[in-house]
């Protein structure tokens, strides 16, 4: 019994979102091409019009995760600023963000095996999306003595490092790593620690 009904028009989006549910109930390689189209409330046949196969499905479902990703983390960064300290942590904490509320999004993005370079178009929108991150490092960056400064993309790798490992072990609910601190607290003062030792931040703040 399909869960959503479609209209003439937008199947493939109607796949798309039973993809989705799909990923978050049973992980990126647990269902098979032909359950998402029973969970969209199609034959099976009626996939192949839009889709070649299962990756070809998650790699659309990752294409949008990245453009909501992307435009959250952009609008995380136009609210930091003017303070580029500010818009540095606030691509950070919009991170943590989206993966709590687009879960399937985030999984097909980085757990489903899916390359950013699959299609030009995923490309595109990844570069996009983690492009806002560099730029944030590349601005904070210049606040640091030019002798004392990391390459931008090492900077923004540590963040992104950072965020993606506190949304792994204890913002998603995997078993046995739970922390006294809210994942937030974790991700801020673990960024806190990391900008205070490139001297961003003032030793007793």
């Amino acid at each position: 019994m399909p869960k959503r009904g479609y209209h003439h028009g937008n199947l493939r989006q109607a796949l798309v979102d039973a993809c989705l549910r799909l990923i978050e109930a049973k992980g990126p390689t647990g269902f098979t091409l032909s359950e998402a189209a029973r969970e969209a409330g199609v034959t099976p046949a009626a996939v192949y019009r839009h889709f070649e196969g299962r990756e070809d499905l998650i790699a659309e479902a990752a294409r949008q995760g990245y453009e909501i990703f992307a435009d959250l983390m952009e609008y995380a960064y136009d609210q930091g600023q003017p303070s580029d300290l500010a818009a540095f942590e606030a691509t950070g904490r919009a991170y943590l963000a989206f993966a709590r509320k687009h879960p399937g999004h985030y999984v097909a993005m980085f757990e489903s095996g899916i390359s950013i370079n699959r299609t030009p178009e995923l490309n595109a929108v990844a570069t996009r999306a983690l492009g806002v991150l560099e730029n944030a490092a590349v601005e904070l960056s210049q606040h640091i003595p030019i002798d004392k400064r990391p390459p931008p993309q090492m900077f923004a790798a540590h963040i992104w490092a950072m965020s993606h490992g506190v949304v792994e072990l204890f913002a998603r609910g995997s078993p046995g790593t739970k922390s006294p601190y809210p994942p937030e607290d974790l991700l801020e003062s673990g960024i806190g620690i990391y900008l205070r030792g490139l001297g961003l931040i003032a030793p007793d703040a």
